[in-house]
């Protein structure tokens, strides 16, 4: 049923974008090319042939953004840093200014308007130098991720308090260097994502360390990452078999990361054992899930002070018994669970909408990780239509899904600190280029000066925020009171109805 109330007084209402994603100017001022420039500019990589080089031109529209913002009435705006835009090179070595003083403008621009800047170190947009060295195969990275985040702490961390290192990690090792639809666009699901991940892991925990050791003290921000979930139902909820499944899915998905941070600095023990047996069976000499040291689980264990996650949509999980291929490395096979995604929901959608997905979610949150303060740091649909300004549409899934987090909030007890909805505007969109709009305001990609317009869901999810949830409306509240005293009552019969 629908459930009406309002969060906590000091509760995150905000908007989320990525740098790759809007800022444009892709070589502008000295910036140095990012491995999705690379990959764009590479003809039929991305659908229509779109790229990131202007994108919603945010580069040269801070004041802009900063309106819209302020018009909103967001309580914080979660952005990502260019890493080639500060360190054209990926090195310490290479700092140019103007990304410097970019970032500046955008960060004291939010500070003045009283939003909370929550600054994303990395959101896949790694410098090419560093891919030609190896990219995140390279544990050289830790040291220079280290390098980079050392001089943000130190640059804009007298204003910005709420830092994430990384953005979907996962994503990152499965998608970059499994399946390799992603830049560095390796195709090695067997190996490669998993040695990605240790080191993505190494990075974060060293990066946490420099930040709580040099920067805390005197800046007193707090320092989590973002990871990536879809709710896993049960096929058949009464079958074991499928709940295991369910939750095999979830510890793969969630918990490579998740588990080795706000546990014991180790990967779930499915986890282990499902990758370990599957090694032993192609008879390789140790298991393609790498070890940590006691020291690294001791050093990694506690390296987030929040839980954020991102979160679309739901899939329907079962238990799946495959004959081993030798060298095959499917996903699903991985794990032996069938995924299926296929919920009712309009035809425009690109996530399926299942909105009570989320509360299961931040429950299942809840009880594996000790109810830790969690913040969603991305939650929206994108829409392919070339406009939707009236989007009734997304406005009906922001409704639900935040009506879904309110339930858990109010009726769970799940400590739930912030919402980010994703995202602010229309953008480049990946692999789908600009086609899917997820944006509360419309970037009309067809004009060079991409005026934005807000969209409905924009006046809606302004509405949300300023009633901090969705109370009662009053005219639909149950109302005690008194006719007046000459009121005449009675009861009422028919001859026809009571006559013998």
């Amino acid at each position: 049923m629908y459930f009406y109330g309002t969060f906590p007084e000091d509760f995150m209402w905000g908007v989320s974008t990525s740098a790759y994603q809007i800022e444009g100017g892709w070589d502008a001022d000295g910036k140095g090319p990012s491995i999705w420039d690379t990959f764009t500019h590479v003809p039929g990589n991305i659908n229509n042939n779109d790229t990131g080089d202007i994108a919603c031109d945010s580069y040269n529209k801070v004041e802009e953004d900063l309106y819209l913002l302020r018009a909103l009435g967001v309580k914080n705006y979660r952005f990502s840093l260019s890493w080639p835009r500060i360190f054209p090179n990926g090195r310490n070595n290479s700092i140019n200014s103007h990304g410097v003083d970019y970032y500046n403008r955008l960060i004291n621009g939010l500070v003045a308007r009283n939003i909370t800047p929550m600054v994303t170190l990395y959101h896949w947009d790694l410098p090419q130098a560093l891919q030609d060295i190896g990219g995140w195969e390279n544990s050289t990275l830790i040291e220079l991720f280290d390098s980079f985040a050392d001089f943000c702490f130190q640059t804009f961390g007298d204003r910005v308090k709420f830092w994430l290192t990384f953005n979907e990690p996962h994503v990152v090792a499965w998608v970059g260097y499994g399946i390799g639809i992603f830049p560095p666009n390796v195709n090695d699901p067997g190996d490669a994502p998993y040695r990605v991940a240790h080191t993505l892991l190494k990075a974060h925990a060293r990066v946490y360390h420099t930040y709580d050791r040099k920067y805390r003290p005197s800046q007193g921000g707090i320092i989590s990452l973002s990871l990536n979930v879809d709710w896993a139902e049960p096929k058949t909820p009464s079958d074991p078999r499928d709940i295991e499944a369910a939750d095999r899915y979830m510890q793969f998905l969630l918990g490579w990361f998740a588990h080795p941070i706000f546990k014991n600095g180790d990967y779930p023990d499915v986890m282990k054992w499902t990758v370990g047996n599957r090694s032993e069976l192609q008879n390789l000499p140790s298991s393609r899930l790498p070890v940590f040291t006691a020291e690294e689980r001791e050093y990694i264990r506690g390296t987030a002070d929040v839980f954020c996650f991102n979160t679309y949509t739901s899939k329907i999980v079962t238990h799946t018994t495959t004959r081993l291929r030798p060298f095959s490395y499917e996903y699903d096979q991985e794990i032996s669970v069938t995924v299926d995604s296929s919920w009712p929901s309009s035809a425009l959608a690109e996530h399926r909408a299942v909105a009570w997905g989320m509360r299961r979610l931040l429950n299942w949150i809840k009880e594996e990780y000790e109810n830790p303060p969690i913040y969603i740091t991305e939650n929206g649909v994108g829409i392919k239509t070339k406009s939707d300004v009236d989007d009734n549409a997304r406005i009906f899934y922001y409704k639900t899904y935040i009506d879904e987090a309110l339930k858990a909030y109010k009726l769970d007890g799940v400590n739930l600190r912030g919402y980010v909805a994703w995202s602010f505007m229309d953008d480049f969109e990946w692999l789908s280029g600009y086609d899917p709009r997820f944006g509360l305001h419309q970037v009309d990609f067809d004009n060079p000066n991409r005026p934005r317009t807000p969209k409905r869901s924009a006046v809606y999810y302004s509405e949300i925020i300023r009633n901090n949830g969705i109370p009662l409306p009053r005219d639909d509240g149950f109302l005690y009171g008194e006719f007046p005293k000459n009121f005449f009552w009675s009861v009422a019969t028919a001859a026809y109805q009571v006559r013998n």
